[in-house]
């Protein structure tokens, strides 16, 4: 007997439907980057405009890390479809509210609130794919969720700033409404998945913290090796000398590039996930960090930059699959909520821990070298534990 959980076999359909609701969360905040200066003309008379203006960007990523680990418990318990398809049409009106709004403090608000539907969104891209997909295609979708992530960040910035010339500050909040045919799609498309209910034996199993917790603590170090450079490239090609915005614009979608190309090799390399892929992937990071501070010239600095990028975009499907395969199918929605919490905690964390890390080590470039000394010692260790793990299993 079929219950309201459907024994169907997912496809393509449902794959690349995800892949779109995965690309909201990241729309967010990368829409309105070229518009932040016109918000800060806007709003100058408001005290503490320099602070709240960036917050009313960056606060959707806090409440992704605040609300993921909740959005995973609830989807455990009352289904994904329905949650996924609710939270696109709330993304809406949220998203679309500030376009009405004048108040630097509603419009904060709406994006908080916007933030939490993000945290739904994002996490059930993410363990949707687990409950639709296993072994090597789960894998293939897991490298596409990042690489298309990168690659759409490069458009939607693009879009936002086109949106920004032709309408004001308010454009790129237009871009919202994508959502809507996004969750008419979702409601054909989509169904729930079978293993997303939870048994009786289910609830009584133990949630595996000794296991996810440290991937998910792994997660926000990876998060913030990545989002340093991604978010911060201007600042870390200008401490050294004069770049120009086009320059930032065009290196900073070499990086969204190179990201895109590591998600491909992690899928080439998805056999050896785990440590080992953990280890060479920090390998690179911090070759790249160590080439951004002694690179000669700029193109040079670009280069390692994006190779920071490129061991990011190996890493992070990397932890993402690594952590799935941890979980039991009835918890995978909780431990998801935790990978993505850990993850988008570092995207909101990184610029204040690099700028903490500047003042104690003097300058950004030698702040940029500790990060790089950092990324070679858990590439060490992390190579240690893929040995141990080879050992034992002979």
């Amino acid at each position: 007997m079929i219950d309201k959980h459907e024994a169907r076999e997912a496809g393509k359909r449902q794959g690349f439907i995800l892949l779109a609701t995965a690309v909201l969360p990241i729309m967010a905040i990368v829409s309105l980057i070229p518009v932040l200066p016109l918000l800060l003309g806007e709003f100058a008379g408001v005290p503490g405009n320099e602070f709240l203006v960036p917050m009313a960007l960056t606060i959707p990523a806090l409440c992704v890390a605040l609300f993921s680990p909740v959005a995973g418990w609830l989807s455990d318990r009352i289904g994904r479809k329905q949650m996924m398809i609710w939270s696109l049409l709330l993304y809406a009106a949220f998203g679309i509210l500030p376009w009405f709004l004048d108040d630097l403090f509603q419009i904060i608000a709406a994006r908080f609130a916007l933030g939490m539907v993000e945290a739904v969104i994002m996490t059930l891209a993410t363990v949707l794919i687990g409950d639709y997909f296993a072994g090597e295609r789960r894998e293939r979708w897991i490298a596409l969720q990042i690489a298309v992530g990168s690659v759409a960040a490069i458009v939607l910035i693009a879009l936002g700033g086109l949106l920004g010339e032709l309408l004001g500050s308010r454009g790129p909040f237009l871009l919202y409404l994508l959502a809507l045919p996004i969750a008419l799609v979702a409601a054909i498309g989509l169904f729930e998945p079978a293993k997303a209910a939870i048994g009786p034996a289910d609830a009584r199993q133990a949630f595996p913290y000794r296991v996810i917790l440290p991937l998910a603590v792994i997660t926000f170090g990876v998060g913030i090796i990545f989002y340093t450079v991604s978010v911060q490239l201007g600042p870390i090609l200008e401490a050294s000398r004069p770049v120009s915005p086009a320059q930032i614009g065009l290196f900073g979608a070499l990086c969204n590039v190179a990201v895109a190309i590591g998600s491909f090799a992690f899928h080439r390399s998805s056999k050896r996930a785990g440590p080992k892929l953990l280890s060479f992937g920090l390998a690179v990071a911090s070759v790249g960090y160590a080439g951004v501070v002694l690179a000669p010239d700029l193109f040079l600095m670009a280069a390692f930059a994006a190779l920071v990028c490129f061991g990011s975009g190996l890493m992070l499907p990397n932890m993402l699959a690594w952590t799935m395969r941890s979980l039991p199918a009835a918890m995978r929605g909780r431990g998801m909520g935790l990978w993505t919490g850990s993850f988008f905690l570092a995207q909101f964390l990184a610029p204040l821990l690099l700028a903490a890390f500047s003042g104690l080590a003097g300058s950004l470039t030698q702040a940029l070298m500790i990060y790089a000394f950092v990324a070679g010692i858990g590439a060490v260790l992390a190579m240690f534990s893929a040995k141990s793990k080879a050992r034992l299993a002979t």
